[in-house]
């Protein structure tokens, strides 16, 4: 018999504690339990993240090739794969036609991406940019393929050059062994802690930089170089610039963290390639890496071999407003020399703005006084010059270099599909050639900031928020709050709502955008809005308050506004940016399409649903989606099911006059009292039990209400029907409160006169991961009036946010995915009303007496929420603290 059947027999209901042998076994199991849990969800976030990086590959604007594709989606299967082990761990035996779900989707999945794996296997050491496109991003990098792809299809000059792939890169370090050895010290420094990655770089990048090429990559190299001589007429100095597999990339762009060396000659050209293949391992790389939690698959180093532009003058562009991607303005960024003063920030610039006319018109002209530059040094290597003579309040480009320029940057980004970052150089003769470009990180508005609009759009009624799905759409708005509300939500329909809830999926097919004060762009809602092509913006705080008047109002997903009525310019280039992208139509996307349909799609909205079942998951989304809302399901039910042995318990000291027993399950306690029978509630840190507690204390209660003499009969009969009603009647569970908590979970099973009541609460940093489920039943009154009751209770907390279900004279509630502070605000609500709803069955059927304590329990309720408000941001008193 397995320890848990074996407990199961020993706690059974009705039954006694043995000793405390078993209460230890107990703790045990589920402490097993607990981490198994935190286990699932970590994987959980884990596998939601990767699908998001898959939903925003299907958008087409950026290059990609089998690797990434490959690459992901054996990290979606992995994650899914550990979530369904950690369900069945909390739950042998009962969830088996998952496995048999996640083999299926996985053997199509092989199917589908087996055919491809001989062609993408090898590839060449060297490959010229002008046999280089977009489709070959897993073997030159995002950075090279980006660039060279976008000088061949558009005929843009780019400087003569070649990449050194990612095969020259694995067979340089299993040239040596390095691929062991670098992988033992990280897995070292994993072991020890981040902090390692500081020591035991240097001594990395040190193995790297002195390890010999392999021969035949040195000759391919420098054959490369001789090519590259033959068609410049001279032997050129080169830039050496890294363009690692992921640089570049949205979301993980490692923006500045890899190394690039100018002005290099032939005979340091071999030197200077091992050295940025060693920057690659720098503390700042390392650190990003496993922040993001990148593989070395996924940051494999490829090098940009190029001709060194003596550049006259250089800078950086941007082909919209980085700060309001709806600022169509064209912004440049100059300084004489190369642009590496301006990449660096090391120098005053020129601004130049040039506005998307008809015609290209420059709107603004800020002429910096310049007084440094940075030129090629004749031998090798850059230098500063502090002198500019009378450059240094001359602009550094004349108007028709900067209209050039700006037509380059639109010409750019109509083919990309998307706004760009744009490096670039003037040459001698004053030719423009382009050095860099990659997608434009535009910084989301903050909610205060001072919005900087096109002045032919109306002011905006809403600004604030994160992109969760791109794009903008116009409908009446129709708050969701509840699961009544979705009934009633019209076609065209602008979604507006508190939490990015799963379940309002199901209203997606008819929405034309989606507003939520909560969520993320990697929670389930937000890849179904990106597979629906629903805009949806996320995070917008405040937004159902000011969204409550306006009838009609449209979303701006992309630039994070709203604006009241419709508006048709950002309608109509919405639908025109949707035309273009880069990647689709071409054969590597085709295949991305066909797995990301076995992994992103979710068809498991409803729990409540007779379809929400394991067999009938049909994508590894659904067996996230599955798998999270059971697991919950098996927590809770271990807090239902069993009672717990006083001794292997500790006795809260409170002076409210009723018994509560606390079992520290895990890290609930700050310090350990084995040898007290009794605990202070300073020395709980549980952060859900602190919540209900401060509920539960917040106002003592005030006895039972007046009775009639129907209510007082309906009792005395209900009790001689049911003994165990009697208070003079001892059994196992009377006048006994049981907490059951962690640090951040807490299960509470309360018998407080004549009705019992179990709460259940994981309250962390993750919002998605949070949730709150409550269960009360019983009372001493007739049916009729237990139902009453538990509808009464019901409303109140559908009041603040609960969902609530009534079966007989059980009500059930629940609450998921706020914040930690909001998650606090619930439990003190719950705390209050399983104290101050005993016995209000009795006076059920007596509507002035119900409206009288429906008030007061409001009222009392809004000051609790107000005084915990201002003591959690006076003192964090109940949000990740200890402190009591």
């Amino acid at each position: 018999m397995s320890p848990w059947r074996r407990i199961m027999n020993w706690f059974r209901p009705g039954g006694a504690p043995i000793d405390e042998a078993d209460a230890n076994t107990l703790r045990i199991e589920f402490q097993s339990r607990y981490h198994q849990f935190k286990l699932l969800l970590n994987a959980n976030n884990q596998a939601l993240e990767i699908m998001t990086e898959l939903e925003k590959a299907l958008e087409g604007n950026t290059p990609f090739g089998m690797k990434f594709i490959r690459s992901r989606t054996m990290g979606a299967y992995t994650r899914v794969y550990q979530i369904v082990k950690h369900l069945q761990a909390l739950a042998p035996e009962k969830y088996k036609a998952l496995s048999s779900r996640l083999q299926a989707i996985h053997l199509e999945l092989e199917s589908q991406l087996n055919p491809y794996l001989e062609t993408d296997a090898g590839g060449p050491w060297i490959i010229h940019f002008a046999m280089l496109d977009k489709h070959q991003a897993d073997k030159a990098g995002m950075k090279m393929a980006g660039l060279a792809d976008a000088a061949n299809q558009l005929q843009i000059r780019i400087p003569d050059g070649f990449v050194i792939t990612a095969r020259a890169f694995r067979d340089f370090l299993a040239h040596n062994d390095l691929k062991t050895e670098i992988q033992r010290r990280i897995q070292r420094a994993e072991d020890e802690g981040p902090h390692r990655f500081y020591t035991i770089s240097a001594d990395i990048r040190g193995l790297v930089e002195n390890a010999p090429l392999p021969e035949d990559l040195e000759t391919a190299i420098l054959s490369a170089y001789a090519e590259l001589a033959d068609r410049c007429k001279n032997e050129p100095h080169v830039a050496v610039r890294s363009s690692a597999l992921n640089e570049d990339r949205e979301g993980a762009s490692f923006a500045g963290l890899y190394q690039s060396a100018l002005n290099v000659s032939r005979d340091r050209l071999l030197e200077t390639y091992r050295q940025i293949v060693a920057a690659a391992y720098s503390p700042a790389v390392l650190a990003y890496r496993f922040s993001r939690g990148l593989t070395e698959t996924d940051t494999e180093m490829c090098v940009g071999v190029m001709e060194m532009i003596d550049a006259v003058s250089g800078g950086v562009l941007y082909s919209v407003n980085p700060m309001d991607i709806r600022d169509r303005t064209v912004t440049i960024n100059s300084a004489w020399g190369l642009p590496k003063a301006v990449v660096d920030g090391t120098t005053a610039t020129d601004l130049f703005r040039v506005d998307r006319s008809a015609a290209l018109s420059i709107s603004r002209r800020e002429i910096a006084l310049k007084e440094q530059k940075f030129v090629c040094f004749p031998t090798e290597g850059i230098c500063r010059m502090d002198e500019t003579g009378p450059d240094r309040t001359a602009p550094s480009l004349t108007d028709e270099q900067i209209l050039a320029l700006a037509a380059m940057a639109i010409r750019i980004e109509d083919y990309a599909g998307l706004p760009q970052d744009i490096e670039w150089a003037l040459d001698p003769s004053g030719e423009i050639v382009l050095l860099q470009c990659r997608p434009l990180q535009v910084i989301t508005p903050s909610s205060d900031a001072a919005p900087v609009v096109d002045t032919d759009l109306p002011a905006a009624l809403y600004q604030g928020g994160t992109t969760a799905s791109p794009g903008v759409g116009a409908g009446p708005v129709h708050r969701v709050l509840k699961d009544v509300d979705a009934l009633s939500f019209p076609e065209g329909g602008v979604l507006v709502t508190d939490r990015a809830l799963a379940r309002w999926a199901t209203l997606l097919p008819r929405a034309a955008a989606v507003v939520s004060e909560k969520g993320s762009l990697t929670g389930h809602l937000a890849n179904v809005a990106r597979e629906f092509k629903v805009p949806a913006l996320f995070g917008a705080d405040g937004a159902i308050e000011q969204l409550s008047d306006p009838p009609v109002v449209t979303v701006d997903a992309d630039g994070c506004r709203i604006y009241e009525g419709v508006v048709e310019e950002l309608l109509a280039l919405s639908r025109d940016r949707r035309a273009t992208a880069l990647m689709k139509g071409t054969p590597v996307f085709e295949v991305l399409e066909k797995a990301a349909g076995l992994i992103t799609p979710l068809t498991l909205l409803d729990p409540d649903s007779p379809r929400f079942k394991a067999e009938n998951c049909k994508t590894l989304h659904d067996i996230t989606r599955f798998s999270h809302e059971k697991s919950v399901h098996e927590m809770f039910r271990f807090g239902k099911t069993h009672r717990f042995p006083e001794r292997s318990s500790k006795q809260l000291r409170a002076e409210i006059a009723m018994q509560w027993w606390v079992l520290n399950l895990d890290d609930g306690f700050r310090e350990d009292v084995a040898e007290d029978p009794f605990v202070d509630f300073d020395n709980i840190v549980s952060i859900p039990m602190r919540a209900l507690w401060a509920g539960i204390t917040a106002y003592p209660w005030e006895g039972p209400p007046p009775v009639d003499s129907k209510g007082f009969m309906s009792v005395m009969f209900q009790a001689t029907q049911n003994q165990a009603l009697l208070p003079t009647v001892k059994t196992s569970m009377a006048n006994r409160n049981y907490f059951m908590i962690s640090k951040n979970y807490c299960s509470l099973q309360s018998r407080l006169g004549f009705h019992f009541a179990i709460t259940e609460a994981l309250v962390g940093e993750r919002s998605q991961e949070n949730y709150v489920s409550f269960q009360f039943k019983g009372g001493a009154a007739d049916f009729n009036r237990r139902l009453k009751r538990v509808l009464f209770v019901g409303e109140l907390l559908e009041n603040y946010g609960f969902r609530t279900e009534v079966a007989k004279d059980t009500l059930r509630a629940r609450i998921e995915q706020h914040d930690a502070e909001t998650m606090v605000a619930k439990l003190n609500i719950l705390g209050f009303l399983t104290i101050h709803t005993r016995q209000l069955d009795m006076i059920m059927t007596n509507p002035a007496m119900v409206q009288h304590y429906r008030s007061q329990l409001l009222d009392r309720i809004e000051t609790l929420l107000t005084m915990s408000s201002v003591d959690t941001k006076g003192k964090e008193s109940h949000v990740g603290t200890h402190q009591p």
